[in-house]
């Protein structure tokens, strides 16, 4: 090592201070040597806390609520058979009727009328038959012993043969009258309730207008207006979930009996009706009622959308490897994606353990440690 000389004087003396220097480029020399040793090992960063989750296959699908109303399955509109004044009605909306129970009745006056008439036909078409039948058998009778003509005896068989179809008319318009007679009376044809009426006693109503509409007691249907959309991606055959809407807890369930093939002209939506399997007491007619509809049934794997990342430009979670405790990223295909789910399709098996929190800040092989999420 080449240094620098100096002097130094004290008196009258000169001498070098080499000693000094070589001091200083001992203690730089041990420095360097320190500088040029291995340096001290590092202590190992602590594993991460992170929330996860335990993959496992559950009922998944979204879900659609409407709201809707209940009526009755068989809704009927009572109507006379015939024309007529209508003298008197005797039930009213909100009335509950039995089979058989009379609704309304029609001035039943020229009914009888006819009906007299039809009875007065018949004797007179029986009277002449009996009078044409005598005289048949009286010219068959000749004719056997050869008395009459073969002309009158032929006569006499077509006279009776005519009055025994007259009496066969008089017959039919006996039964007629008869009938027109009782369907002055509109009686009920089933156990029901009243829910519209459509005439007033003295109005000339005419045959098949609706008198009174009765609802009946076999069974209850849940009407929904259903959009376009929700139709088209609806199972073929759902289960149908239906709620008084002011109780909750009051339900019972139902499949689709009925869907309109034409869409209202100002809501655009289709009518559904959907029948209900032993609906409870309290689903009243005209009662407001919530129905639930799960889409796309079925078991299927959902994780918290918190755990969605992105690798290689496709969806993504963290995966721990419950040997090691690392984490390790993996591509999924995602079936649907909500703002607190998401659906998987391939990607993922069940009981694998998901990151839910901190997937910013994972790196491939990092050592974590499971804390604070339900599996």
């Amino acid at each position: 090592m080449l240094g620098w000389i100096g002097f130094q004087s004290n008196g009258d003396t000169v001498r070098p201070f080499v000693q000094r220097m070589g001091g200083l480029s001992l203690l730089m020399t041990l420095s360097l040597l320190a500088a040029c040793g291995p340096e001290p090992e590092t202590a190992e960063p602590p594993p991460r806390i992170v929330r996860t989750v335990t993959v496992e296959a559950r009922e998944a699908g979204d879900v659609v609520t409407l709201t809707g109303h209940i009526e009755a399955e068989d809704e009927a509109a009572t109507a006379f058979r015939v024309g007529g004044r209508m003298v008197e009605r005797l039930v009213n909306v909100g009335d509950r009727v039995t089979a058989g129970q009379v609704l309304a009745r029609l001035d039943a006056q020229n009914a009888q009328n006819n009906l007299r008439s039809a009875e007065a036909g018949l004797n007179a078409a029986s009277a002449l038959l009996t009078q044409t039948q005598n005289a048949f058998e009286r010219q068959r009778h000749l004719l056997d012993r050869g008395f009459t003509t073969r002309a009158n005896f032929d006569v006499a068989q077509q006279a009776y043969l005519s009055s025994q179809s007259q009496v066969d008319d008089a017959k039919a318009r006996l039964k007629i009258a008869r009938d027109n007679l009782d369907y002055t009376e509109l009686h009920a044809d089933a156990e029901g309730v009243v829910t519209a009426r459509g005439a007033e006693p003295g109005e000339v109503v005419q045959a098949g207008q609706m008198i009174v509409r009765i609802a009946r007691e076999n069974g209850r249907d849940a009407v929904f207006d259903v959009p376009a959309q929700v139709l088209r991606i609806a199972p073929s055959d759902p289960v149908i979930t239906v709620a008084l809407s002011d109780s909750p807890n009051v339900t019972a369930e139902g499949r689709v009996r009925e869907v309109a093939p034409q869409a209202d002209p100002v809501t655009r939506t289709f009518a559904v009706k959907v029948g209900l399997s032993q609906p409870p007491e309290a689903f009243r007619l005209g009662a407001t009622v919530v129905g639930t509809m799960r889409l796309d049934a079925g078991a299927a794997i959902e994780v918290p959308a918190s755990a969605l990342t992105e690798f290689n430009s496709q969806p993504a979670v963290w995966v721990v490897d419950p040997a090691t405790s690392t984490v390790s990223l993996r591509n999924i295909e995602v079936r649907r994606f909500n703002p607190s789910s998401v659906a998987v399709a391939t990607g993922l098996e069940e009981g694998e353990i998901v990151v839910t929190a901190g997937v910013q800040v994972l790196h491939p092989g990092m050592k974590v440690r499971l804390g604070g999420a339900p599996s």
